[in-house]
């Protein structure tokens, strides 16, 4: 409570509306976009997991785009992989964060580039001088879920992945949690237990997709044993 910081309170209110993130590279301030996923499920608190991540989005929204460039140079960056959140109500879009850097974890595999190139490598292209310019997002759609924590304990293991990979437009399933790790969901907690990636023609299909894919696994988390004191 000595830290100057408390003697200071912030006041927010919550954004109604759609989240979007948004995923471009800037070259000498100008913005190119490469990616406009949506997030289709709602998150409006308490706490505010993110779990799917579409693109394109089913519905464009130019909004976006024009309040991110805003937020651009209100912050001043001018080269390199930017990637950006955002809050749209039909009416204004509301820049969450601007943040110079590429998206995180591993949802970049949900993007490819002509030819199928990654996007660590379109950005390692472009930091290298190379004009990126041309390059544009394959036309199929795709998603990710990154598979909530839905109770915490000790991760033991997961069944039904064979099945799970059986869905169609499902590509692959990376579980991250690590046998005898211990869980926790939100707030608390900061991680997910794994990724579900999906392709196919339109954003519906890769929703339905990657949720019944999620709905064939079987996670066992074993209860936390009580710390005697």
């Amino acid at each position: 409570m000595r830290d100057e910081h408390n003697l200071y309170m912030q006041v927010e209110s919550f954004i109604a509306g759609q989240e979007y993130a948004v995923e471009g590279v800037l070259t000498a301030g100008k913005l190119k976009v490469l990616a406009v996923f949506e997030k289709p499920d709602p998150l409006d608190g308490p706490f505010f997991e993110e779990t799917i991540y579409l693109t394109p989005p089913r519905t464009p929204q130019p909004a976006l785009i024009s309040a991110i460039e805003d937020g651009i140079r209100a912050l001043g960056l001018t080269h390199g992989p930017i990637h950006a959140e955002l809050r749209y109500d039909g009416k204004q879009a509301w820049v969450l964060e601007v943040a110079a850097r590429p998206i995180g974890g591993l949802c970049a595999k949900t993007l490819l580039f002509g030819g199928g190139m990654p996007l660590e490598e379109l950005l390692l292209r472009h930091a290298a001088g190379e004009d990126v310019s041309s390059l544009e997002r394959e036309e199929d759609a795709s998603g990710v879920m990154m598979i909530p924590i839905e109770r915490g304990g000790v991760y033991e293991g997961v069944e039904g992945i064979d099945d799970a990979l059986k869905t169609v437009g499902v590509e692959e399933i990376a579980i991250t949690a690590k046998v005898g790790q211990a869980l926790e969901p939100l707030p608390e907690g900061s991680s997910y237990l794994g990724f579900i990636f999906s392709r196919g023609a339109t954003p519906q299909e890769v929703e339905r997709s990657l949720r019944a894919s999620h709905a064939k696994l079987r996670f066992q988390i074993a209860p936390k044993l009580p710390v005697m004191q």
